[in-house]
């Protein structure tokens, strides 16, 4: 019993919780990148390429004929698939990019009450008691001597 406890403890703690919608979060947020990519940014670039669907580039590494599917040419043998790579590798700079904005402005958002609690946490130091003002001498004369 004491390990279900323990576990609701940790399952319940703000950070897990945090992660959990995070992950919810970015899981439906990469399938719209994935369809922007696809379905808005592919096709321009594919029509700058001859009109060809992008994804369906790929380099034959089983003596197949060019010009077949991209699905035909991988049942015939092994393809280099490069134009669906390079479809995943701009899907991700953009999610990236995409993300970094997002920390940039919540760090930006968040630095006037950064900036507020460094400002209690320096006027609670410098409201010390007198007795610690001090030891805080005593110590000081202390590291002198030596």
């Amino acid at each position: 019993m004491a390990m279900l406890e323990e576990f609701k403890k940790f399952a319940m703690k703000g950070n897990v919780v945090d992660l959990a919608v995070g992950v919810i979060i970015g899981g439906a947020f990469g399938r719209i990148v994935d369809s922007l990519v696809q379905d808005v940014i592919m096709p321009p670039i594919g029509k700058l390429f001859g009109g060809l669907d992008f994804a369906s580039y790929y380099i034959p590494l089983n003596g197949q004929p060019y010009g077949l599917p991209l699905a035909e040419a991988k049942k015939a043998g092994a393809v280099l698939a490069y134009g669906n790579f390079f479809t995943i590798l701009l899907n991700f700079l953009i999610l990236a990019f995409v993300i970094f904005q997002m920390v940039r402005l919540m760090n930006r958002m968040r630095a006037p009450f950064t900036k507020a609690e460094e400002e209690q946490q320096a006027a609670a130091a410098v409201a010390a008691s007198e007795e610690v003002v001090l030891l805080r001498e005593i110590r000081d004369a202390l590291t002198l001597k030596r």
